[in-house]
Formats: C-alpha cells, sequence, structure tokens
C-alpha cells in the first residue's frame, strides 16, 4: 500500500515532525487538520496513529485544527477525513515507526526485522535487548518530509483498526467543556452583532451613543452596515443588541423572488449551460418507451441546533481565535486580509461547537469577534442569535433536476439523459479568490462578494452524483449554472448529491414501475459493479424485502441507493414510512461499504445521523421568503425533525479489510431521501417530485 502519489494533506504539509511528537513523559501527540465535528474523527484519527505506532490508545494525544501546530488539511469536509486524512496519518506513522526500527536495530546491533515495538518500546524476541520510541527521540531527526515508502500495516497485522473504541470527545461534550461557547478568559467581555434586517438592507441611521451608555457596554462598533457591540456581562450585551435593534433604521428594497416554489424559479434564472458527462451514441431503432420527470429541493439551512461562537484575543499585534471552523488554516488566511495583518501573526484554534456538516455561521462569528477584539482590546466572545443563525449563514442551494430515458423491449435502460438547475455549492472561506466573510461585506469600504464558482468533477459541486453509477449504454449529463443568486449558498453536506441522487433513485423507481418490474431487481440488473450489488443485496436481506411488495395504502416501503461521488462509500437504504396526518418514518434500514472500517461504531454513528438529517431535510426543512427578506428566523418558521419523529434505524456494514478505507460523512443522505419519496409511492401509488414532503406537497400530487 505504499502509494507513488502522497495524499494531498502530505503533499501539502510534508513534514513528518509537524504530524507526530515523542513527550518526555513518555506519551505521544499527534497533529491533524481534520478536526471534530460530531464525527467522531478525533477518535478514529487516533486509532489510526497508535495502531500504526504501536503504542496504546490512552498514551497518545491529538490536537487538531490549530494552524500554529497543525498540518493544514484544507476543510474538514468531503467526507475526506479518513480517506485522504488518516491515510496521510498511517504514511506518516508507518514511516516514523521504520525510522525508529532502524534507529534501534542500529543501537542494538541487529536486524530490525528481529525487533517488535508493544506500547512505544521496542525489543528484541527473547532478549532483554530494548529501547523506545522516547530513548532514541533525541536521536532520530523527525525533521524530514514524508516519503510514502513505509506501507501501512496489512489488515492482518491491525489491533486498534477495525475495532469500537469509546468516543474521545464525549466526555467534555456532556459536561459542556468541550464547546467555544463555554471557554472564559480573565478580562473576557461578551459581543453581539446586530445585522441587518434583509439581504438589501442599509444602514440609515443609528445612534450609537445611546448604545454605549447604556449598563456594562464598554465598545460599539459602526463600519458601514455593521453594528457590532462588546459588554461587561452576557445579559447586558443581549440587551444593549436589542436596544441597538430598536436603534438602528435600515432602507430596504424588495428584491427577492415573489415566488418560493424553486422549479418555477431557477429555470428562470440566467445561467451558463454545460455538459457534464456523454457517453455512447443515441439510437431510434427498436421499439422504446419514453419516461421523463422533474424533481426539486429547495434552499436548506443547516440549522445548527447550537448558534455559531466564537472568541477572539487581539493583544500586541497579535490575534487569536478560537473557532468551531472546518478549515482554520483557510479562514486564518482570509482574517489576516481584512484585518490587514500579516497571516503569521493569527493563529486560529479549532474548538467544538455548533455541529455541522458544512459552511455555517462559525467562520462568519470568528471574523466578527475578531473585529469586536480589536475595537474594545479585550477578549470578546461573541455568539450568533438564532435569527442570525437560520437567515444569515449560508444554505444549501436549491436544484430543479429533469430526468429523461427511454426502456427497450427488454425493459433495460438504453438512453438516460439528466440536466441540472443549480447555484454553487462552495463559497466557503479560502475557497477561489475573494473574501467569503460576512462581516467583510457589510463594512466600510466593504470587501466585494466574490463571484461564484462551482466544484468541477470528479467530485463535483452542483453536478456530485449526477453520473450515474448504473450502466446505462447512452448518457448525456447537463448543468445550468446559475452565477448570481437570490439568497446566500455554500456547502451542505453531500452538495449537489442529495438533489441529483435524489432525483435519479426516485426516477429509477419510477422506470421500474413502469416496466412492472421489483424496483431492487430492476437495479440490479443495470448494475456490474459486484460491491454496488453487495449492499444493495445486503439491505435488502436485513429488511426482509419480498419482490414486488406493495403498500397497503398508508404503510409502504422504498429503496435508494448510491456510491458518494462515485468513488467513496456505498450505501443503500430500505425506509418504512406511514401516512396519516403527516408521512412519518417509521424503520429504516441501511447497509454500507466503506472498505477498511477504522471505527464500527462511529461508522454506524454517521449513517445513522446522517439517515436522520436527511430524514428531517426531505420531510420539513424549506427556507421561505417574501420580496424583502427571509422568513426563516425561528424553529416555528423553520421546523426540523424533532427527537419523537426520528425512527429506529439499523446498519448493517460490508467487512472490506482488504479495501482502503471510503468516506462516509454524506454518503446516507441522497439514498435516504429517495427511499422515504419511493415508500410514499409504494404506499399510495403517489409520486411528490419536489421536496419537502409536506401534507400540502403530497396532497398537491394527489391532484
Amino acid at each position: 500500500m505504499s502509494p507513488t502519489v502522497l495524499p494531498q494533506s502530505l503533499r501539502t504539509t510534508p513534514r513528518l515532525d509537524r504530524w507526530v511528537r515523542f513527550n518526555v513523559d513518555r506519551t505521544v501527540t499527534v497533529f491533524s487538520g481534520k478536526v471534530e465535528l460530531g464525527q467522531g474523527i478525533e477518535t478514529a484519527i487516533a486509532q489510526l496513529a497508535a495502531d500504526e505506532l504501536d503504542v496504546d490508545l490512552e498514551r497518545l494525544s491529538l490536537v487538531a485544527g490549530d494552524t500554529m501546530q497543525s498540518p493544514d488539511e484544507w476543510y474538514t469536509a468531503g467526507s475526506q477525513s479518513i480517506e485522504v486524512g488518516g491515510l496521510a496519518m498511517r504514511l506518516v506513522c508507518a514511516e516514523v515507526r521504520r525510522l525508529f526500527l532502524e534507529a534501534a536495530a542500529r543501537e542494538l546491533e541487529v536486524n530490525a526485522a528481529e525487533l517488535r515495538v508493544r506500547d512505544g518500546t521496542i525489543e528484541v524476541a527473547g532478549t532483554d535487548l530494548r529501547t523506545s520510541y522516547w530513548d532514541l527521540a533525541s536521536r532520530v531527526s523527525l525533521a524530514r518530509d514524508a516519503t510514502g515508502a513505509a506501507a501501512p500495516k496489512a489488515a492482518a497485522d491491525l489491533g486498534l483498526i477495525g475495532k469500537s473504541a469509546p468516543r474521545r470527545d464525549l466526555r467534555t461534550k456532556v459536561t459542556g467543556s468541550a464547546y467555544v461557547h463555554d471557554l472564559e478568559l480573565p478580562g473576557m467581555v461578551f459581543g453581539r452583532v446586530l445585522r441587518p434586517p434583509s439581504y438589501s438592507a442599509r444602514l440609515a441611521a443609528f445612534d450609537a451613543d445611546a448604545i454605549r451608555a447604556m449598563p456594562g457596554v464598554v465598545a460599539v462598533m459602526v463600519s458601514g452596515n455593521f453594528i457590532g457591540l462588546c459588554a461587561e456581562r452576557e445579559e447586558q450585551a443581549v440587551n444593549a443588541h436589542q436596544a441597538a435593534r430598536r436603534a438602528a433604521s435600515w432602507k430596504e428594497e424588495s428584491l427577492l423572488p415573489s415566488s418560493t416554489e424553486v422549479r418555477d424559479i431557477l429555470p428562470t434564472l440566467l445561467s451558463v449551460r454545460s455538459t457534464v458527462h456523454r457517453q455512447g451514441e443515441r439510437s431510434v431503432t427498436g421499439a422504446m418507451r419514453r419516461l421523463e420527470a422533474s424533481y426539486s429541493k429547495p434552499y436548506i439551512a443547516h440549522a445548527s441546533i447550537g448558534p455559531s461562537c466564537a472568541l477572539a484575543v487581539h493583544d500586541q499585534g497579535r490575534l487569536t481565535i478560537w473557532s468551531h471552523t472546518q478549515g482554520s488554516h483557510l479562514l486564518r488566511g482570509q482574517i489576516a486580509q481584512v484585518m490587514a495583518m500579516a497571516t503569521a501573526d493569527v493563529d486560529v484554534i479549532h474548538k467544538d461547537g455548533a455541529g455541522c456538516y458544512g459552511h455555517n455561521g462559525a467562520d462568519d462569528v470568528a471574523l466578527d469577534a475578531a473585529l469586536l477584539a480589536r475595537a474594545c482590546g479585550r477578549p470578546v466572545l461573541v455568539q450568533w442569535t438564532r435569527e442570525d443563525e437560520l437567515a444569515w449563514a449560508p444554505y444549501g442551494s436549491a436544484m430543479v433536476v429533469k430526468m429523461a430515458a427511454c426502456i427497450d423491449a427488454t425493459d433495460r435502460v438504453v438512453d438516460w439523459q439528466h440536466e441540472i438547475w443549480s447555484h454553487t455549492h462552495i463559497k466557503r472561506p479560502g475557497w477561489a479568490e475573494g473574501i467569503n466573510l460576512l462581516a467583510a461585506w457589510h463594512m466600510d469600504p466593504p470587501f466585494p462578494v466574490p463571484p461564484a464558482k462551482d466544484s468541477p468533477q470528479p467530485a463535483g459541486g452542483a453536478d456530485r452524483n449526477a453520473i450515474p453509477l448504473y450502466d446505462f449504454p447512452v448518457q448525456e449529463i447537463s448543468k445550468n449554472f446559475i452565477a448570481d443568486m437570490p439568497l446566500r449558498v455554500s456547502a451542505l453536506r453531500s452538495l449537489g448529491a442529495f438533489a441529483n441522487i435524489f432525483a435519479i433513485e426516485s426516477f429509477m423507481d419510477e422506470l421500474a414501475a413502469a416496466a412492472n418490474v421489483d424496483a431492487i431487481e430492476f437495479r440490479l440488473r443495470h448494475l456490474k459493479d459486484p460491491r454496488a450489488r453487495r449492499v444493495i443485496e445486503t439491505v435488502a436481506k436485513a429488511a426482509g424485502w419480498t419482490s414486488g411488495e406493495k403498500g397497503d395504502g398508508t404503510r409502504g416501503r422504498g429503496l435508494g441507493f448510491a456510491r458518494y461521488k462515485n468513488r467513496s462509500a456505498y450505501c443503500a437504504v430500505i425506509a418504512e414510512v406511514e401516512l396519516a396526518e403527516v408521512l412519518r418514518v417509521k424503520h429504516v434500514f441501511a447497509a454500507v461499504d466503506a472498505g477498511l472500517v477504522v471505527n464500527p461504531d462511529g461508522l454506524a454513528n454517521q449513517i445513522e445521523g446522517g439517515i436522520v438529517q436527511a430524514i428531517s431535510w426531505t420531510l420539513k426543512e424549506q427556507v421561505l421568503w417574501d420580496r424583502d427578506r427571509v422568513l426563516a428566523r425561528s424553529w416555528e418558521a423553520y421546523p426540523i425533525l424533532r427527537f419523537d419523529e426520528t425512527p429506529e434505524v439499523e446498519v448493517s456494514i460490508v467487512d472490506r479489510t482488504d479495501e482502503p478505507s471510503l468516506g462516509t460523512g454524506e454518503c446516507a443522505a441522497g439514498p435516504t431521501a429517495a427511499a422515504v419519496a419511493n415508500a410514499l409511492f409504494n404506499a399510495m401509488g403517489v409520486r411528490a417530485r419536489d421536496l419537502p414532503l409536506t401534507p400540502e406537497r403530497i396532497a398537491r400530487a394527489m391532484e
């Protein structure tokens, strides 16, 4: 397993001493750029490192997402933490282990093949000859670049990888000490930012002096449309923020679309069309049936249950920020530009915060805190309001997907067409040119909002998972990219894959029904990939699927399947639904093939969480607005799935210890949406193609 090309993480930060350190207290510290977002990555990366180094897991600590210490691993995103970051850590630790074994062999005057490592002690079997990583640390220099020449352990030699280890982050999360919201520094004050009431709003008047005179207020900053304040106590900051809202007057324009139905809006917006993928030549010979359908997904909020928060200290020309960002190094560069500081004088340290798979308000609030820390000269903890979190954090882009296919006389798909309308799916800080931080756009003078740019294939953005994994001889995938957006959008878990898989798997169900073929049988006859077939067969067996099974008018079951990005984990989902006043998901079965699994319990957690979030998106979530402003500003206006609405979930893991680890964090989203919609059709014969599947939309589909 010695790659000729190092993973991106090692190409960016190749020095071994940036990844591993042996401490004088006989512990080990490893450094990672992949941070904990609730996905259990801190535990999994520690398992990978401890296993390759042959040290006890309890002896090893991990520092992640600190720009002064950790390697630059871009973002914790794209289901790449294990696939890329984990592979980098294995390669580093394997090479470090080999360097120390070679040094031990020289010191003990034996062949390196005679040595073994037990919890960091290097010994010659059957003798008293021994040394350790710590004994040799002063004589083995890790100030060298990784080569990738040392192969990680074979599956048969693994001890920790493949076994469930307790989550290392849970204790502090249960006690509350994990979160940036609970950090406290000497002399710290509390900050709030008054956001404009809408995207178009411009500050017309504001009485800053009246706010400065309020109890506890230590600073008020006004720059263009940016209004921030600091107070000695949090309730004083809250009171001042409420008063500031009353003291500010704004000029607004009615610029938002008159409709919130994205299937009506997106195809009318100015777009640039391109061909994503084309395969085979179209033929008009033979008897064929042509089917067409259109699907849509609304703008979706991250809706993190905890609001975004950051702590900043500006002292003697240096800036330190604690943030729940997913890209510490990239955020550091952006904030340094806005603050006109040298990048070396800024340190961004990851600290757990509001859970988010994608780009929520974490980066924006970090700049808020930096600006206010400089304005008041004291450490500042800034927390967003629920309203700001829902109305101002970036959304996942709305999408419209039109499908068409031709079926021949043998009920096989011979021609497949897939057309997308979408905005970008990534405007993270550091992505492409310009500054992608909210306060920077509101300041005077403002930083320009960077132009939209989408992520290209093979990973894709709007077109992620648009190329089918199925074996269709003729395919044409096209994308209509809409650069100018009515709402702020960026990365949301799975990017365009959620809508594309929902459309593909719903349409496959429609084609199977038109051919009067069982939904699973229809998919299998179009799949050659043995791993794809295996996960579908595994979930069918777990769910007790019966060929041709029908719903009873109120209950039904449906299937969804995909391989995330067509190169990461395989996932198949069967959802059982019940329709009464609302559509409810009662039971979900999932099967996943993620190659070599580091922590089985962690993997199951990822699939379960992805399923629950996708059900919430599928049944409830959509951003609504009027002509003036976004209306999604509270849980009443933007409902999410409640605890009492979550289904029972059973996850089956297909064992592939002989294969590389594959990313799993986002693989369940699209299959779950399709499985729920297909289950609705199975139950009632109603095909709902526009998300979310609210009672109103289901009733409309019945008409």
